[in-house]
């Protein structure tokens, strides 16, 4: 059985280190390799329990606690594994962050999983205070909310039995995603469903952007979403004319129009259990099949409701840029 980090006093773990590490002057001057790597043995114990006493708040006797109290003093940062390591004072960590993630719902992406987003435009480098890609492998992590969700454990039973299926990687994130209607899913789950293809982060974009769903991120018009999060807000499609706007056009619209309906003036901040509006939709003020561009100055924010009712009583152009003045 593998031996577990004692925790005590830092300074003198720290003293009782120094004073192996003097005492194994002597040992190198002799033959004996079997006594040389013997000495060091406690000397790799201390260094362990010293990287586990580190953090000093209550109920951080796992290692699964001592990781998830670091990634909550650094949210949104990229953490290196060599750190947690050190924090947990074991080699297994990676173990325990799937931990974290599957069973007790923190949002804890890989590297791998932020750099495949940042490709997709879904994340920006300046979110997680970094300069460049390079960093973003395997083997680091990040937390990208700071509260637990508690739903987690149930989707990821979920993403389990969807991921086995014989489905396109595509029709498996939609099918997730359609399960879980006005909840956030993270990246990861969605690169797990994907069987950790890379492929994943352009499938949920296209499904966007090319199929008219409306799978909602922080970057694509939802600011009060967390970092890493997809959210399909309604389970229908849009209307084959509005599928194609492009995510920059559709951020600089919902801007412009403070992420509100300029009819009703409705906003996500607004919503209520028994309220119809549930979403903001951009409509074109000269239609798309006529002739109409998707631009900034042809575009406005309107709810689910006040979009329909736009639809069927097909109120005049000069009516809705009345509601841009």
């Amino acid at each position: 059985m593998a031996r577990r980090s004692k925790k005590s006093e830092p300074e003198t773990l720290r003293k009782q280190l120094l004073a192996l590490i003097a005492n194994f002057e002597h040992k190198l001057l002799e033959n004996s390799l079997r006594e040389q790597v013997l000495t060091l043995v406690p000397a790799n114990h201390l260094l362990r329990d010293l990287g586990s006493s580190l953090l000093n708040e209550e109920n951080c006797n796992s290692a699964r606690d001592r990781i998830l109290a670091y990634l909550l003093k650094y949210p949104k940062t990229i953490i290196h594994g060599d750190e947690l390591m050190v924090v947990a004072g074991i080699s297994e960590y990676a173990r325990r962050i799937r931990e974290l993630r599957v069973q007790f719902g923190w949002s804890v992406l890989s590297g791998t999983t932020v750099k495949e987003m940042i490709e997709q435009e879904e994340i920006t480098i300046e979110e997680l205070q970094i300069t460049s890609t390079k960093c973003l492998k395997t083997d680091v992590y990040a937390l990208m909310a700071t509260d637990q969700d508690r739903e987690a454990a149930l989707r990821w039973n979920e993403a389990n039995v969807l991921r086995r299926s014989k489905i396109s990687t595509k029709d498996k994130i939609l099918s997730y995603l359609r399960k879980n209607v006005g909840r956030p899913v993270t990246g990861e789950e969605l690169r797990y469903l994907a069987n950790d293809s890379k492929e994943w982060a352009r499938r949920t974009r296209e499904l966007r952007t090319e199929d008219g769903w409306p799978i909602a991120t922080k970057n694509s018009g939802r600011p009060e979403l967390e970092v890493g999060a997809y959210l399909l807000e309604e389970d229908r499609q849009a209307e084959v004319h509005d599928r194609k706007i492009p995510d920059p056009v559709r951020a600089s619209v919902l801007e412009r129009d403070n992420h509100s309906c300029r009819n009703c003036h409705w906003s996500h901040s607004k919503k209520t259990a028994n309220d119809p509006r549930t979403f903001l939709e951009l409509h074109h003020i000269e239609h798309h099949a006529h002739g109409g561009e998707n631009t900034l100055t042809n575009l406005i924010t309107l709810c689910n409701v006040c979009h329909d009712e736009v639809h069927r009583k097909k109120i005049p152009i000069e009516e809705l840029i009345k509601l841009l003045q």
